[in-house]
Parts: C-alpha cells; sequence; structure tokens
C-alpha cells in the first residue's frame, strides 16, 4: 500500500505530466492554425474565402441582436450606479466620463467575449467534437485534407475580424444607453453630456478595447478547436468538451484582460 508522501507526490506527477501534455497540444495547434493563416497563402493553399464568410455571418452578424441588447442594458445599468454615487457630491456630469471609458476600455470587449465565447466558442467545440466522434476529421485526414485549414481557420478569421466589429457596436449602444438614462431619468442636458463624454474619451481607450477584443476572438478560436479535437466518444464526451470550452473560455478572457490592462496602464 502506497505511503501519503508516495501517493500526495504520485498524483503531484501525473497532474504536472497532464499539464505539459496540454500545453505542448495546445501550442502545436496554435502554431498549425497560425501557418495556415498566415504562411501557407503564399505557398499555393489560399484559405478558404467561402467558408469564412459563412463563418462570419454565424459568429458575427448574427450575435449583434443580443450584443446589442446587453450592452444598452449595461450602459443603463452603470449611469444609474455611477449616478447613486456622485449625486452626493453634485458631480452628475462625470456619470459621462465614467460609463464612456468603463465601456471602451473594459465592459465593452469582456462583455462581448464572454457572450462570443457561450454563443459561437461552444458551438465551434461541439461542430469539431461531432465530427471527431463521428470519425470525420480520420476521412479528412486521409483524404489528404488538413483539418485545422479545413474547419479552424476560417473560425479563427471569423472571430479575429467579427470580435472588434461587435465591439465597436456594442460600446456604440452602451454609450447610448448611459445617454438616455442621464438625459431623461438624471435631467442632464443632451450636449453637456455628449460634450463631456468627447471630453473624457481618447483614441487610445477605443483601441486598447479593440486589441483586447482582437486577442479574445483568437483565444476563444484555439480553445473551442482544441476541445473538440480533444473528444474521444460519443454525445456524452462531446457535450463535456463544449461545456469545458465554455468555461476555460471565459477564464483565459478574463485572464487575458488582466494582462492586457495592466499592460496598458505601465505602458501608456
Amino acid at each position: 500500500m502506497p505511503s501519503i508522501a508516495e501517493s500526495f507526490f504520485g498524483g503531484l506527477g501525473r497532474r504536472t505530466l497532464a499539464a505539459l501534455k496540454g500545453i505542448h497540444e495546445v501550442s502545436k495547434l496554435i502554431n498549425t492554425t497560425f501557418y495556415w493563416f498566415l504562411v501557407s497563402p503564399f505557398k499555393g493553399k489560399p484559405i478558404r474565402l467561402r467558408a469564412s464568410i459563412s463563418e462570419i455571418v454565424k459568429a458575427g452578424y448574427n450575435s449583434v441582436p443580443i450584443v446589442a441588447v446587453i450592452s444598452l442594458f449595461v450602459g443603463i445599468i452603470l449611469a444609474l450606479q455611477s449616478a447613486y454615487q456622485l449625486k452626493r457630491v453634485g458631480a452628475l456630469i462625470y456619470v459621462a466620463n465614467l460609463v464612456g471609458v468603463s465601456i471602451t476600455r473594459e465592459l465593452g470587449p469582456i462583455l462581448t467575449a464572454i457572450i462570443v465565447a457561450g454563443r459561437s466558442g461552444s458551438a465551434f467545440a461541439a461542430e469539431i467534437g461531432s465530427m471527431k466522434a463521428a470519425e470525420e476529421i480520420d476521412a479528412l485526414v486521409s483524404m489528404g485534407i488538413n483539418p485545422v485549414r479545413f474547419l479552424v481557420v476560417p473560425k479563427l478569421i471569423a472571430l479575429a475580424l467579427m470580435l472588434p466589429a461587435l465591439t465597436l457596436i456594442a460600446d456604440a449602444i452602451g454609450l447610448f444607453g448611459g445617454f438616455l438614462l442621464a438625459t431623461t431619468a438624471l435631467e442632464i442636458h443632451p450636449y453637456n453630456y455628449f460634450q463631456q463624454t468627447v471630453n473624457a474619451l481618447l483614441i487610445k481607450d477605443v483601441v486598447t478595447g479593440l486589441v483586447k477584443a482582437l486577442a479574445f476572438g483568437v483565444v476563444i478560436t484555439i480553445v473551442g478547436a482544441y476541445q473538440g479535437f480533444k473528444v474521444e466518444g460519443g454525445a456524452e464526451e462531446v457535450g463535456r468538451r463544449t461545456t469545458a470550452s465554455v468555461v476555460a473560455s471565459i477564464f483565459l478572457v478574463i485572464v487575458f484582460d488582466l494582462f492586457f490592462t495592466a499592460l496598458f496602464y505601465y505602458f501608456t
């Protein structure tokens, strides 16, 4: 019977080896994806444009209604919460500053990424996982078709383009939500609110959010594809991997958000 120390260090070693294996597989997937995305078009193997456009419609255009509604509500909620504190010191006009900077730098990109992770990232994992379970991935390989080029690259292009675009929409509608509440419930003059927002926002605030959104799009795609390729079994495994992709995507989105926020704070 193994001792407590043997059990502890044995379990620790197995988990470490499993983690290192996972890091190696993710690194290999990232390397292969960016090879087919950036290098192969210059070697006579172009990107599948029709599939990319289809993914853009599914991941981007079809996400606009839910992103718009949630961003509007978030803008209103943020204006209400900031007004609750600022009216105590007679500084209601600074609601515009708080809403503008918070949405463009943080809430716009991160809420959009979480919505897309739940909507499109899970769909990526389920699609690839179902193909893996049905041995369609093996069929692609046997026909000489690289599954990463065929399946992952169009999804990467879609999210790399659409997440920043959706973030811009979320920013605009979130700002409008704050404006709507401020000019009605808070009785701030529309011109004063607009002028305060313009004075508060800088180009780097919007650019910061867009850079984050681009990174989030890459993260969501890679995580969804990785979990899909890891499927081994039937429908139950597909469901488990799909759930894992959403959880991992949201976790990594927040980690990368912290990283970029600290980076922009210290270097801008």
